[in-house]
Parts: C-alpha cells; sequence; structure tokens
C-alpha cells in the first residue's frame, strides 16, 4: 500500500498536525495506518494522546537496527506510530549523518513495511531537506507539501509547480512530480491569505488538493489530547476531513473489504432492459 509523506520546505506550518489527522480519518474509515515520525522533536506520539514521558522510538534508534514492529505503539485512534524518539541534538545529528552513510538502514525497514498491501504508511517530515526523506524520495507515492497562506509561504509556490522545490536532479524532479500541496490555517477574511490561496489555485491547479481554515479548535485539541475526527467538531475538522477525501482519491484507495471485490452480475438490471 502507499507511502505518504508530509512535508514542508519551512517550519511551523502545522505539518504534524495534519499528518497525524489524515492518519486517524483513514484509520476511521477501517484502513491499516501506521505512521513514522522522522522529526527529532518527536511531536507525532503527542497528536495521538500518547504521553510526554513516553520516550521510546524508532528512527533516534536506527544506528542500533531496531525491529519496528516491536518499537510500534497502538493508540486509541487506530493508528499504530513509530515515534522518533527523545534525543539530544548530538544524537539527532548522528542518526542524519548515519543515515547518509548507509540510507539501507531506514529504507530496509520501511521497505518491509509497504510489503504488506493492506497497510498505509505515513511519514511526518521535518521541514527542510533532510538525510531520512531524501533516502526514502524513491519509495513515495503521494508527498503532502504544507503551507501557510502567507507571503513566505506564497515564494514557495513557483518553485513546486516547476516540480524544482526538491532541487534539479532527475529523482528530485521526478519526486516533486508526485507532490500536492495543502494550505493550512487559512484566514479568508485577511486579504493576504485569500490572495494567496487564489494564486495557489491558480498556479498549481489539482495539484492543490485543499485548504484548513484557520481554527482555535485546532490548538485546544491537542491541549485536550483529542483530535478532531468529527465534522461537528467545527471548520477545521470539516476541513481535515476533505484533505482526507481528496488524498484518498488521488492514490486511489478502495475502503476496506472493497479491493478486488467482484461487481455481481445483477439480473434484475437485464430485465430492465439495462445492460
Amino acid at each position: 500500500m502507499p507511502l505518504i509523506a508530509f512535508v514542508s520546505p519551512k517550519g511551523g506550518v502545522g505539518k504534524t498536525t495534519l499528518a497525524a489527522h489524515v492518519a486517524a480519518l483513514l484509520a476511521q474509515r477501517g484502513h491499516q495506518v501506521l505512521a513514522i515520525d522522522l522529526d527529532p522533536q518527536n511531536a507525532l506520539r503527542l497528536q495521538f494522546g500518547l504521553p510526554l514521558r513516553e520516550e521510546s522510538g524508532f528512527l533516534g534508534e536506527i544506528t542500533r537496527r531496531p525491529l519496528w514492529r516491536q518499537a510500534m505503539i497502538e493508540t486509541g485512534y487506530g493508528v499504530r506510530v513509530l515515534p522518533y524518539g527523545t534525543v539530544d541534538p548530538l544524537a539527532a545529528l548522528e542518526t542524519a549523518q548515519a543515515l547518509q552513510a548507509e540510507p539501507e538502514l531506514l529504507v530496509g525497514p520501511v521497505r518491509e513495511m509497504l510489503a504488506d498491501p493492506e497497510r498505509i504508511v505515513i511519514l511526518d517530515s521535518p521541514p527542510g531537506p533532510t538525510s531520512a526523506m531524501s533516502a526514502l524520495l524513491p519509495l513515495v507515492d503521494l508527498m503532502v507539501v504544507v503551507l501557510l497562506a502567507d507571503a513566505a509561504s506564497a515564494a514557495l509556490i513557483p518553485q513546486i509547480a516547476s516540480n524544482r522545490w526538491l532541487g534539479r536532479g532527475r529523482l528530485a524532479t521526478r519526486a516533486g512530480e508526485r507532490g500536492v500541496v495543502v494550505l493550512n490555517q487559512v484566514d479568508l477574511d485577511a486579504p493576504l491569505a485569500s490572495a494567496v490561496f487564489d494564486g495557489a489555485a491558480e498556479t498549481l491547479g489539482a495539484r492543490l488538493v485543499g485548504a484548513v481554515c484557520r481554527d482555535e479548535a485546532v490548538a485546544e485539541a491537542l491541549g485536550d489530547k483529542r483530535m478532531l475526527l468529527d465534522a461537528r467538531d467545527g471548520p477545521a475538522a470539516e476541513d481535515l476531513r476533505a484533505v482526507t477525501d481528496a488524498i484518498a482519491a488521488r492514490l486511489r484507495l478502495a475502503a476496506p473489504g472493497q479491493q478486488g471485490r467482484r461487481r455481481g452480475s445483477f439480473a434484475a438490471l437485464s430485465d430492465w432492459g439495462l445492460r
């Protein structure tokens, strides 16, 4: 099944929040979902309500070749999580250097995860280029680029539209072609945000797969250790469901139990003159 990477050229855009909610919403629909935190900040686990004292992880221990199945943590949202793990900055740097020297440390386990046809794997990547994300680029099926509706993000949209935002090499360009964009924390009543949204829609076309409005309920939900999984939770919750719908449609994710289902002959249709 597919590998979905949530990435951003800049930090502070709400990428981890989006990755966690899409993972939980897909699990809510019956999919088997595994979310991997590639960011040394180790924040993904908090989105799923895991305690701050939970310091175990996967990528932070990658040089010790941990068994990913043993490192998985079950959450109350039906998503299994591989936290980064609690590490100091020097250890995070050493992990990045190890992955640059030996990408297979991470690529091998992720390839094993993807071998299960029922599993969706979601990556929460740190902002900007990283050795972990570079190693996994060839495996990524969809790259969700999260931006804000502000001037700094607007300056990046032409690079994304031209598939050059990951670099100019052949691999980077091909990976860029698999990228779609979500604008986060959008306030359409603000003139700049409205202009950025309109410009992104015109420049990116169908590659702009959604926008999530600015909503205090998002921050409050994290503070309350819960997620916005019901449209009644507010406008941002409704937007998050729409983004999940768009991602599922883009990847043609069939509902569990529907994959490979044979269509019946429906004899009555023939009687009614329908072929």
